[in-house]
């Protein structure tokens, strides 16, 4: 394979071949987290062209978002069992089938079946829990960089993608842009079937930061078992009030995020004369400082108590949320919103992450955060349908846009619950 050619000419230059795993994972993530902005240039094209009521527009995309949270724990099972280069070369295909046949459709349950269901569960096995995959089995230093890298491409390759699909949808309409998005996600999956590879050892090579190769465990073929693996970890954190203080933070998280601005932001500059290429803009300036605003949180979180992190972090999101609804959607308001919650788009990852390391220990920090991170799509998807049916039945997103705010404030006072970390208490069978 190509992948051994590389590793072994650039081991002959000093050079780890994990740079090359970490850098494929960081465009394939990228990707996908363009599949899953590019939803938001769609509601209004689709209102348009079919008529559909907006509600059931945001009812396919909230699914997508439940899909996308839930199939986290199961991915990283998945990932142990059938190997990372298979399961995403796999949901790679399925999302570029639901999008290529969704150009297509004409019905509403179309809709529902190929970016509900279809492209909810591609984007699902290669969200979060592929970067935290990645970064544990390639690098021993410098994990903590790469995690913050690929939880930082998931979240900005979201916006950032918004402004050229717009103006293509402008242009030439959404099939049109949905064709570009076909062809970035089909570029990455190439590069996954060259060039990525489920282990160190696969290449001859120990992780980086070691000096010994170690080969993977011998893993139990037994289907059910992988199954379930994510249901047995949730059976034995579902005793913990830790736990469901970080589902519940992160149901708000995914609330006033995800599923409000980024879904239905074009929309909501819409009702303000606002074009639609130059809305995607502001979610591009969003994205340039959730970019900044992680890796910065990433670095506070292993010098501050993260309890204190995440109530500043929600409080201010929310104040900012609540001071959005009574501005004017001027240029300067706008300018001052985008800077201000872009800093704090997702900067609540790495607090949450290190929290539940705390409590729950490493070995199943990664299964206990994939089932907090589903908490923080179904709370997206509550948004995404929540947002759509204030527009369809007051015309206004501004209730939408106060609710997130004020759950943002119960959400900064409730972590504050949480005693300061300890030596993990709770004993989570590996599974």
């Amino acid at each position: 394979m190509i992948s051994t050619y590389a590793a072994r000419w650039m081991s002959g230059r000093n050079l780890h071949y994990g740079w090359v795993v970490a850098v494929t994972t960081f465009l394939t993530m990228l990707a996908t987290a363009g599949a899953m902005g590019s939803a938001g240039v769609m509601i209004q094209p689709l209102h348009q062209e079919f008529g559909w009521d907006i509600a059931d527009i945001s009812t396919a995309m909230a699914i997508r978002l439940v899909l996308f949270g839930l199939l986290g724990p199961f991915a990283a099972s998945f990932m142990k069992h059938f190997g990372i280069r298979q399961v995403v070369a796999t949901a790679l295909a399925m999302i570029m089938g639901g999008i290529l046949i969704s150009l297509m459709m004409t019905e509403v349950w179309q809709l529902l079946l190929l970016w509900g269901v279809v492209i909810g569960v591609g984007t699902g096995m290669t969200a979060l829990v592929l970067g935290a995959t990645v970064a544990t089995r390639w690098f021993s230093k410098r994990r903590g960089l790469i995690v913050g890298l690929m939880t930082a491409s998931n979240a900005t390759g979201q916006l950032v993608f918004l402004p050229l699909l717009a103006a293509l949808t402008e242009a030439y309409g959404w099939r049109t842009a949905l064709t570009l998005t076909v062809s970035v996600i089909a570029v990455a999956m190439v590069l996954v079937l060259l060039l990525m590879r489920d282990h160190p050892s696969d290449v001859g090579l120990p992780a980086y930061g070691e000096t010994a190769v170690v080969k993977p465990p011998k893993q139990d073929h037994n289907l059910l078992a992988t199954l379930a693996a994510p249901l047995l970890v949730l059976r034995d954190v579902s005793t913990s009030a830790t736990f469901w203080v970080l589902f519940g933070t992160f149901f708000v998280c995914g609330l006033s995020t995800n599923g409000l601005i980024q879904t239905h932001w074009i929309s909501i500059c819409g009702d303000f004369g606002m074009a639609a290429v130059t809305a995607a803009g502001t979610l591009a300036v969003i994205g340039i400082f959730d970019f900044i605003g992680t890796i910065f949180a990433g670095w506070l979180s292993d010098r501050f108590d993260n309890r204190i992190l995440l109530f500043w972090f929600y409080g201010l999101r929310g104040l900012s949320l609540i001071y959005l609804s009574f501005s004017g959607f001027s240029f300067v308001e706008l300018s001052v919103f985008a800077i201000f919650y872009g800093l704090d788009w997702v900067a609540t990852v790495p607090p949450t992450v290190k929290l539940a390391a705390e409590k729950f220990g490493r070995e199943q920090a990664g299964m206990v955060f994939g089932w907090v991170f589903a908490g923080h799509q179904i709370g997206a998807a509550t948004a995404a349908f929540g947002a759509g049916y204030f527009k369809s039945d007051f015309n206004t997103y501004m209730p939408a846009l106060q609710i997130a705010g004020v759950m943002c404030m119960i959400a900064a006072m409730s972590v504050l619950l949480l005693k300061k970390p300890g030596t993990p208490k709770l004993a989570v069978q590996p599974a």
